[in-house]
C-alpha cells in the first residue's frame, strides 16, 4: 500500500532505537494499521539491536526490569492455566518468537510437549538452555509436519511478522484440526493508545509492522476458516505500555501517572472491552 494513496492516521516516532519517522496506513481490506515504510528483511534486524528490548534478554538492571520479570512471573501462571483449559489430544504446543523460552520452559514443566522457534540468536541460545534444545530458528517454520500441534501461541508476536497472510496460513496448515490458536497483541482501540498517541508505546515502530484491533483479527483469520472464540484482556499490559509511554512523552519514568493511566484504561475496558493488549482464542471454523 502506498502512503499517498490513503489517509495517513498518525505519524510516530520510534522511540527505542532509531528516532526514524514512520507513518500508520489503515488497511483497506481488514482494518488494521500498517507501518509504513516498512523496513525490508535484510535491515529489520538492525531495529531490534538494544539492550533495552526485553523480550531478548533475562537482565534485572533496575527496578523497571525487575518489575517487568515480577510480572512475568505471574503471567506466565496464567498462560499456562489458559492453554491446560484447552481440550488438547496430546499436548503438543509451538509458541512462536519465544523469546529467552520461559513460557516453553514452564509448559514442559507442566506436562507439554513444546517446540519453539526464535529469529533472535541470543534469545534462542538462552531458551535452547532453558527447553533442552527445543528452540529453532523461524525457517523450521516450514519444515515442521501438517497437522501436529494441538496449540500454536504467539504472544506479542504476530505484530512483528512480515508477509502478514503468509504466515497466517502457516499457522492454519500446523494445527491439529481442533486445535487451538492463541494470539496477543495490542490493541490500538484501547484508552491508553487514544491518551498517547504518537507517543504510545505500543506501536513501537518500526518493529512492530501491523497494528490490530478485534475486528481486523476476525477478519484476517476468517480468510483461513478461522474464528475468534473468545476475547481475554491483558490488564497488566496498560501499566506496562502507559509507563513506557511516559518514559517516550515526558523523558522520564512517571511511575504514577503511568499507573494512573494503566488503570483509567482497565476501568473504561470493563465496558468497553477495548484492554491496552488483547488475547484472541481461536478454533477452525466448524464447516
Amino acid at each position: 500500500m502506498k502512503e499517498n494513496e490513503t489517509k495517513v492516521y498518525l505519524k510516530v516516532k520510534d522511540h527505542s532505537v532509531s528516532g526514524e519517522e514512520f507513518s500508520l496506513i489503515q488497511n483497506s481490506e481488514y482494518g488494521f494499521l500498517e507501518t509504513v515504510p516498512q523496513p525490508s528483511l535484510e535491515k529489520l534486524p538492525d531495529y531490534y539491536k538494544s539492550e533495552d528490548y526485553i523480550s531478548h534478554t533475562d537482565a534485572k538492571r533496575n527496578a523497571f526490569e525487575k518489575v517487568y520479570h515480577l510480572v512475568r512471573s505471574y503471567a506466565l501462571n496464567k498462560k499456562l492455566q489458559l492453554i491446560n483449559s484447552f481440550q488438547s489430544e496430546s499436548k503438543t504446543i509451538l509458541d512462536v518468537g519465544c523469546g529467552t523460552g520461559d513460557f516453553l520452559q514452564t509448559a514442559q514443566n507442566n506436562g507439554w510437549t513444546i517446540f519453539g522457534v526464535e529469529p533472535n540468536k541470543e534469545a534462542r541460545g538462552v531458551a535452547n538452555q532453558k527447553t533442552n534444545d527445543s528452540v529453532f530458528d523461524i525457517d523450521q517454520l516450514s519444515k515442521f509436519e501438517p497437522h501436529i500441534f494441538d496449540v500454536i501461541t504467539l504472544w506479542h508476536v504476530l505484530e512483528h511478522l512480515p508477509n502478514l497472510e503468509k504466515q497466517v496460513s502457516v499457522f492454519k496448515t500446523l494445527l491439529k484440526p481442533n486445535g487451538t490458536l492463541v494470539i496477543a497483541v495490542p490493541n490500538f482501540k484501547s484508552y491508553d493508545a487514544k491518551y498517547y498517541k504518537s507517543f504510545w508505546a505500543a506501536f513501537d515502530v518500526p518493529r512492530h509492522l501491523w497494528h490490530f484491533d478485534a475486528n481486523s483479527i476476525s477478519k484476517l483469520f476468517a480468510t483461513v476458516a478461522m474464528e475468534v472464540e473468545k476475547i481475554n484482556p491483558m490488564l497488566f499490559d496498560a501499566f506496562y505500555v502507559s509507563l513506557l509511554s511516559e518514559k517516550y512523552k515526558s523523558g522520564k519514568m512517571n511511575f504514577i501517572k503511568g499507573f494512573v493511566v494503566g488503570l483509567q484504561s482497565n476501568i473504561k475496558a470493563l465496558t468497553t472491552k477495548e484492554a491496552s493488549s488483547l488475547i484472541y482464542i481461536l478454533k477452525n471454523a466448524k464447516k
